[in-house]
Parts: structure tokens; C-alpha cells; sequence
């Protein structure tokens, strides 16, 4: 049964059938090949469950932050500063590229809409200044993967709500793995530079300099707010969503880019990306209910178990699966899917949650670069107008590079635990 269940899954994928939905006809199809009709009536139940739950209120309130910064113009000063800051040198604006990233990255939390977002702005840019579509398409779709794995990340905050891990902890357990990512694409950059001897821009003057940073001063309010309101207990990641906003809000109009017209527009946006999230949660939470029903986390417990009993043998086999499944799934539903499985394993082998947190998001998000279906390499793709196949070859070098940024973290758990052990202590 659940084979014939597992065969509608791949194929309603490889026909294009989005995941949510996905996720609800198999979960559906189960119960009805399985003639378990009486638990349809628990069905909404189950799913709605997946939604109860305080920490997942985070979600839409940093969607509306990433929302009101980028219409209040935060995001352009942002970029516009990382180009005064380090354009000047040569490959400059490639360099401003991951820059900039990782400081979007710790406002918008999602590496798809940074994608998204950043492609509108920075390919145009980069190929004005002598770059190729593909090489700009791409150093912008690998930079923005950082956005999971900085403060605040969506992923973070459904890994919290689905194990208990503080969600405070995986925020500040996140910092360094994300400077990790964006210098391991610098020295991307920087190899690639040596050898292809890329365009650099006229040095800004010092005036200029102060000018932008000034105008980029109040938008760093923001992700310092969140991350040392946390390190200092002064609120939860919640509370620290809300207060994002407000922010976001106050320096739009300080700004005077924001104007009150365009909050309908913004309140839609979060709502209707909202709206999607929670609708891959709630089925993704059923399909959970179906993988537990039939004991599967046991059955890839005692088979990991049977393998070997030493950790560092199943990290490695975690990552290379985890790897796999992200070339086919979207992270958060991989995310719902795959940690009820792997959690009963985590104590067996007593591996910190919050460091298997961390490590389990990097591989997800990953994922999105990575082919056959890539979400990140689709947007990009369309985005740019980049031929799929040369945008794939192109983020080659920055996906290896991830992939070691990935090992080095698996396997050196202080990089990741010592920002969280410290605000402890």
C-alpha cells in the first residue's frame, strides 16, 4: 500500500503538480487505498494542529517586515551602500552582491523571495558593468541562501515548533554558519577573479561613503534589534517579529518611500505568502501523520542503527540524503516530512538538536539550488531570463562551495553552538 502511495507522489512531482497539494492528494489517496475512511473525519483535525502552535505566529510578521523594507526603500540603501563599501574593487559588484545578501538576508529570512528580489536589482547591474547574465544570475542565487540560515529564518522557526528547540538558540546558532556561507562564495568569487579578471567600479568619494552610510544606518536598526533583543532576553523571536515591523514602518516613511497607499498592496503580499506556507504546513503535517502511522521513523532508525552506531558516520549519511531530497522537495515540506523521522535518532546518538537544526536547514536550503527542481534555479532562471541549463552550470562553484561550508559545520559543532553557549553562560 504505502508503495503504490509513494508512486502517485513522484509522479503527481514530475508532472508539476505543486508540493502542497501534492501532499494532500497522497495523504488522501492513503486513507482511501488503505480503507481508513473513519480517520478522513480527523483529517482537518490533524492538519490544523500543525498550525496551532505560538512560535508560528513569527512567519507573517517577519513577511510583513521583508514587505515594508523593501517598499519603504531599505533595500535599495542597502545594496547602494555594499556598492560604495567594496564596488570599487575589482569583481566589486560581484563581492557587493553576496554583501549585500547577507544583510537583506538577516531582515527576510526567505532565500526565494530574496532570490527573487535581488535578481530584479542586482543581474541588470552586474551585466551593465561587463558581466554575464549567467555569472550574475547566479552569484545572486547562491548569496541568497544565506537568508535561511541568518536571523531571522523561516526554517528555524518551524524546526522550533516541530522538536522544542529554542527558537532563540537556532537564531544565534545561525550567525556563523551564515558569514561561513557568504565568505565561502567570496573566495568563489575571488578564484574566479583571478582568472577571468572581472570589471570593477569607479571609487565613490569620501563624501559619498558617509552619505550612504548615514542612509543605510537607520535600516541596520533592524537586524540589530532582533538579535541582540534576543541574546539579551529582552523578547522572544515572536516579539522580536513584531518590533521588525514597527521598525521597518517608521524608517519607511523617515525614508519618505513608504507612503500609506501602498500598505494594501504590502498586507496583500503577506498575506497571500502566508497563505501558502501555512497550506504546505498543514499538508505536510498530514503526510507526517500517515509516515508515523505506518512506523516508518522507527524503520529508519533501526536501518541507520544496523549501519553504524557512531555519529559522525550518521551525519554524513544525513547529509547526503537530506542533499537528495532537497533536489526534489520544497525545504519546509521536506522539513515537516523529515525531522518527526529523524528526531528519535538524535538521543541514540546524542547530537544537539540545535546543532542538527542548523545542519539539517543549510542542507535544505541548498536544495534550492540544486537540479531537477530547484525552486531557487526556476525563479532566477525566469526572472533573468537565463537559459535553465547555463544558469545550472553556472552555480556549480558556489554549490560546491556550500557543500564544504556544509561538511565544516556537520563536523565542528563549536562553529555552530558557541554564539548560543555564550549569551548562556
Amino acid at each position: 500500500m504505502i508503495f503504490a502511495v509513494i508512486l502517485l507522489f513522484i509522479a503527481f512531482l514530475l508532472i508539476g503538480i505543486p508540493i502542497s497539494l501534492v501532499l494532500a492528494i497522497t495523504s488522501i489517496s492513503y486513507l482511501l487505498l488503505a480503507d481508513m475512511t473513519t480517520l478522513l473525519s480527523s483529517a482537518p483535525q490533524k492538519m490544523f494542529s500543525g498550525l496551532d502552535n505560538f512560535g508560528l505566529l513569527a512567519i507573517p510578521l517577519f513577511m510583513l517586515a521583508g514587505e515594508l523594507m523593501n517598499g519603504g526603500g531599505i533595500t535599495k540603501r542597502l545594496v547602494g551602500f555594499a556598492k560604495v563599501f567594496i564596488g570599487h574593487y575589482r569583481g566589486g559588484l560581484a563581492y557587493v552582491a553576496v554583501v549585500a545578501n547577507m544583510f537583506l538576508a538577516s531582515i527576510l529570512g526567505s532565500a526565494n523571495a530574496q532570490a527573487a528580489m535581488m535578481s530584479k536589482v542586482m543581474v541588470p547591474e552586474m551585466e551593465k558593468e561587463g558581466y554575464t547574465r549567467e555569472f550574475s544570475s547566479a552569484i545572486t542565487l547562491a548569496s541568497s541562501i544565506v537568508a535561511p540560515v541568518i536571523p531571522p529564518s523561516m526554517l528555524f522557526i518551524i524546526y522550533g515548533t516541530l522538536t522544542g528547540a529554542s527558537i532563540a538558540d537556532l537564531f544565534m546558532a545561525g550567525i556563523i554558519p551564515g558569514f561561513m556561507l557568504g565568505v565561502g562564495f567570496i573566495i568563489v568569487i575571488g578564484m574566479m577573479n583571478h582568472k577571468q579578471q572581472f570589471p570593477k567600479s569607479e571609487k565613490a568619494s569620501f563624501n559619498t561613503f558617509i552619505k550612504s552610510f548615514t542612509q543605510v544606518l537607520p535600516a541596520m536598526l533592524i537586524p540589530f534589534t532582533i538579535i541582540f533583543g534576543i541574546l539579551g532576553g529582552v523578547f522572544t523571536p515572536t516579539e522580536s517579529a513584531a518590533i521588525a515591523c514597527v521598525i521597518a514602518f517608521i524608517i519607511g516613511f523617515v525614508y519618505r518611500e513608504l507612503k500609506l497607499k501602498m500598505l494594501p498592496t504590502i498586507l496583500v503580499n503577506t498575506v497571500v505568502n502566508t497563505a501558502t506556507i501555512s497550506f504546505l504546513i498543514v499538508t505536510a503535517n498530514l503526510f507526517g501523520f500517515i509516515i508515523a502511522y505506518e512506523q516508518i521513523p522507527q524503520l529508519v532508525a533501526e536501518s541507520m542503527l544496523s549501519i553504524s552506531d557512531n555519529p559522525l558516520v550518521f551525519l554524513l549519511l544525513v547529509n547526503i540524503f537530506l542533499l537528495l531530497v532537497g533536489t526534489v522537495l520544497d525545504g519546509i515540506a521536506a522539513l515537516i516530512i523529515l525531522v518527526p523521522v529523524m528526531m528519535p535518532l538524535l538521543a541514540t546518538y546524542q547530537i544537539d538538536p540545535v546543532h542538527f537544526g542548523v545542519i539539517i536547514c543549510i542542507n535544505l536550503t541548498i536544495g534550492l539550488l540544486t537540479p531537477p527542481v530547484g525552486t531557487g534555479l526556476f525563479i532566477v532562471s525566469s526572472i533573468a531570463d537565463v537559459k535553465f541549463e547555463r544558469l545550472v552550470k553556472a552555480i556549480l562553484p558556489f554549490l560546491g562551495m556550500a557543500i564544504i561550508v556544509l561538511l565544516v559545520l556537520t563536523y565542528w559543532e563549536d562553529a555552530v553552538l558557541w554564539i548560543p553557549n555564550l549569551y548562556k553562560d
